[in-house]
Formats: C-alpha cells, sequence, structure tokens
C-alpha cells in the first residue's frame, strides 16, 4: 500500500511542496475526531485537524482494538469501524510520504463538492 502511494508522489512533488492539505473523506473526518477535533455538533465551520504525530500514536491503538471497540470511541461510525484501521495507515503514509505535518478537514466530502459546483453552473 504504502508503495503504490508513493508511486504517486512524485507525480505531485514535482510541483512543489503542498502548502495547504485538506482531507475529504469521512474517514479522515473519524481519525482526526478520535485524536481529539471538534465534534460534528459543534458545526461545519469549526476547524478541525488531524496531524501526523497524533495519528501515529493512534494508527497501533486502532489495529489492536476489535471492530466493536473501534465503533465505541467519539465519532466512528458502526458501519467504517472495519475499514479505519486500513484508512488510518493510508493518511499515515501519505502524511508522510508527503511530508506534510497536518492538514485540514473539510467538513464535506467530495459528493457535495459535485453538487455545489453543478448548482453554481445552473441559470439564474
Amino acid at each position: 500500500m504504502r508503495a503504490e502511494i508513493a508511486r504517486n508522489v512524485g507525480d505531485f512533488s514535482r510541483h512543489g511542496a503542498p502548502d495547504h492539505v485538506v482531507a475529504t473523506s469521512k474517514t479522515f473526518k473519524q481519525l482526526a475526531r478520535i485524536t481529539g477535533a471538534a465534534r460534528s455538533a459543534e458545526g461545519p465551520y469549526v476547524e478541525r485537524r488531524l496531524t501526523r504525530r497524533a495519528l501515529a500514536e493512534w494508527v497501533p491503538k486502532l489495529a489492536a482494538m476489535t471492530t466493536e471497540e473501534r465503533a465505541d470511541l467519539p465519532g466512528v461510525s458502526e458501519g467504517r469501524a472495519g475499514q479505519l484501521p486500513a484508512g488510518a495507515l493510508v493518511a499515515e503514509a501519505a502524511l508522510d510520504l508527503f511530508s506534510v505535518e497536518q492538514l485540514e478537514i473539510c467538513p464535506w466530502a467530495l459528493r457535495e463538492g459535485v453538487i455545489l459546483r453543478r448548482l453554481d453552473h445552473l441559470p439564474t
């Protein structure tokens, strides 16, 4: 998995180091939540971040937990608890390979972005 991500890093790295990294997936939202980010109930405009250091602390913990234990963590849905360790490994590898110390969590996912873009192009 790490090697696969590394194969793609070069395509992005040749454009220079990123100055602002944003994640849009629910898995990243849940990882940020268990590492201390604000709850969704606090609103979409509350700043949420995921740091590489906090994630590194949680990767072995998540791997050692059962799916049921992960589902009991704050912000982790039962349906995604099984895939959270894999998501954490992908996130950790991406942050490391791109030399990113932290990223911002977007309150919306790609689906919402597509909808908003479509709405922007509707005739008024």
